[in-house]
Parts: structure tokens; sequence; C-alpha cells
């Protein structure tokens, strides 16, 4: 999802010269794959994207899975790009980097102030490790990694898997099998209570592009849109989106993670990028995606 964003916003720019592969092509938890790459390719300037991303459920059962994955990657690539000489790389953390108890909005001086969230904190360590790897080659060997912690993101090409995939995608495809079923009810996990943010995907393309352009430092600053809402609300706008007409019901002895996250954009926004694209619109977009890329696939 995001790197296919990122590679849209650069042709748009009038980027031609874009090198991009299959897993099938390099093999990125492979070291000795990705330095071939880096051999061959020569990148000048590297987005680095490829990470193993889940929901509650996955991040709190697959721990050693998505901390060794995400630690692999990002290793071969930073250090690759570091030693075949690449001008400039940026990292994609995640705003899972924060304490769970941290202020809100978070403000990136809140990195490391605190502990993790217990049901992500595997993810989140490993992109700890990828910032710091980052902020020491700056240091040791004067590089110039930047780091951008995006909030939650959704859009075409996401991952609508009912076991692996983020809250908003999940919540469009079980209201849409419930529609499609003509069910009466949609369970959901949590009371609805917790608040998030949500960004779409083109937005932080842009905003990965334009702090590519204008953004150096080691200091890690984060992308959002700045506002948050209830998971609650969040459901009802999907369902009113996809036209379920049913009832919503919460499980509240599934967990709810952390009670909010929002991140703090003033450092962002001051360097003169806003997002442009408003939730429920952008909620419609990923649910046309849906329909006429995935839906096909669920009923075959």
């Amino acid at each position: 999802m995001v790197g296919t964003a990122i590679v849209r916003n650069l042709k748009e720019k009038g980027f031609t010269n874009i090198l991009v592969r299959t897993r099938k092509e390099v093999d990125l938890s492979d070291q000795k794959s990705v330095e071939q790459f880096f051999v061959k390719e020569k990148p000048e300037y590297v987005f680095l994207a490829a990470a193993k991303v889940g929901g509650i459920w996955a991040n709190n059962t697959k721990k050693a899975d998505f901390i060794y994955d995400n630690l692999v990657i990002q290793n071969n690539i930073i250090y690759n790009a570091w030693k075949y000489g690449v001008k400039k790389l940026l990292f994609l953390g995640s705003s899972c980097i924060y304490p769970r108890s941290a202020k809100q909005p978070i403000k990136e001086e809140y990195f490391m102030t605190g502990p993790l969230e217990p049901t992500n904190d595997a993810y989140a360590i490993a992109k700890i490790a990828g910032i710091k790897m980052c902020q020491s080659f700056n240091d040791q060997y004067h590089t110039n990694f930047i780091s951008v912690m995006p909030t939650n993101l959704y859009g075409p090409h996401d991952n609508f898997d009912l076991v692996d995939s983020h809250v908003l995608p999940a919540m469009i495809r079980k209201f849409h099998d419930a529609k499609v079923k003509n069910e009466k009810e949609v369970l959901l996990w949590g009371d609805g209570s917790p608040r998030r943010e949500f960004l779409y995907v083109d937005d932080m393309a842009d905003a990965c592009v334009f702090l590519m352009e204008q953004y150096n430092g080691s200091e890690i600053i984060n992308i959002g849109c700045g506002k948050d809402q209830t998971i609650k609300k969040l459901a009802h706008t999907v369902k009113d989106i996809v036209g379920f007409k049913g009832n919503i019901t919460w499980d509240a002895t599934k967990p709810n993670g952390m009670m909010r996250k929002q991140l703090d954009v003033t450092k962002l926004f001051s360097l003169g990028w806003r997002p442009t694209m408003a939730l429920s619109a952008g909620i419609q977009k990923e649910y046309d995606w849906f329909l006429e890329f995935f839906e096909k696939k669920i009923y075959l």
C-alpha cells in the first residue's frame, strides 16, 4: 500500500528513474540479495517502506515474526544504503514507537520516555531499532538518513484480511461481508471508546516525498492529519459508506489497545505541508478500490 502510493506520487511529480522490485525479484530479508541489488542498481535515494505490519491480533500473537522480519529487512537496507553511498534514505517508522501513556497529542520529544503498548511492543521495538540505526549512521558516518512516524494509514492496496489487517480495512471487510450475506449484526473488538487518527495513504506518500526534498535531520518527524476520532464513530462512518443496515455489537472482552493515539504534527506543518483528503472521502475511495480489485477474490 505505502510503496505503491509513493511510486504514484513520484510519477505525478515527474520522476522517471524509479527503481521498483517485487518480493520475488529481491528478497529483502536476505542480505546477499539486497547487496546484489545495491551493487547493480546503485540507487541514490531510498524510501524504506517495506515492513511486516498488522492489527492488534497479529501484533500480539506473532511477536517473534514481527520483530525478526522487520529487523532483518531494515538492517539489510540501511546498512547497504550506507555501504554503497546512497545520498539520502527515508525510513518509515510507526506511531507505535511512542509510550503507551504518552500525553496527547504525541510530540516527537516523547520518544523513548516510557513503556510501550504491550500488544505491539515487538513491532515497536523493531521500528525503534530502525530509528536508532539511522541516527547512529548519521552520527558516525555523516549519512543523511531521516526517520518519519506516520499515523494509521489506509487507502488502495490495503490489507483486508480479517486476521492480520488494521482496524479500518477490517471494518470495511466485515461490514461488506455482512451486507452481502444479509446478516443482522457485525461484531467489533473492544468497546469503541479508543481514539485514533487516520491518514489517507496518498497524503502520507506526498508528505514523504516532501520531506525527502525539504527535511534533513536525525530527529524523528511525525506524519499525520492532526485530528482523531473514536473507533465507534469510525465504525458508523464505515457502516454508512458500505451500506450495511444491521446493528453493531462491541465485544468488550477483546483488547482496545492504546486508549488514544494522535500525533502532534506541528513540526511537519511548520515546514509547509498539509494533507488534502477528508476521512469520509478517503474511506469511500478505499471502499471503491475494494469493490473493483479485491471483492472478487473473496467470492471466487
